[in-house]
């Protein structure tokens, strides 16, 4: 495991434990990290975010992270142990979500064909 990847596995669970147990922002729901994109150079780390709720509460959830940005880069800083702490960008990531009706959809077309299969099924024996 490269350098890169210890430290993007390690702001992905600081970050995660710094919400859950640190942060108090009441417009903050429940939140996953998904992942964590760092740069090269370690500065910029990228950090994605999936939200459960509606499209507002997903705002609001957004808004609440945005300004709680520096106060959860400070406690990030105290467990990196790095010369110099990278700067966080946290973005919505709604790929669970589109997942999530792919497979709905899938599910649906099944439940179709079978529905139609057992129809056909029938209508061949009355014949």
């Amino acid at each position: 495991m490269t350098r890169i990847e210890r430290v993007v596995e390690l702001i992905k669970e600081e970050v995660s434990k710094i919400i859950r147990e640190d942060v108090s922002d009441p417009r903050i729901g429940f939140i996953s990290i998904t992942g964590v994109d760092l740069s090269p150079d370690l500065e910029n780390a990228e950090i994605f975010v999936s939200i459960l709720g509606s499209e507002t509460e997903k705002k609001e959830s957004m808004l609440g992270l945005h300004s709680a940005t520096g106060f959860i880069r400070g406690k990030l800083g105290r467990v990196l142990e790095m010369r110099q702490v990278p700067d966080i960008k946290f973005t919505q990531d709604d790929s669970l979500a589109k997942g999530s009706r792919v497979l709905s959809i899938i599910s649906k077309l099944e439940e179709e064909k079978d529905a139609g299969f057992k129809r056909n099924k029938k209508s061949r024996k009355k014949s």
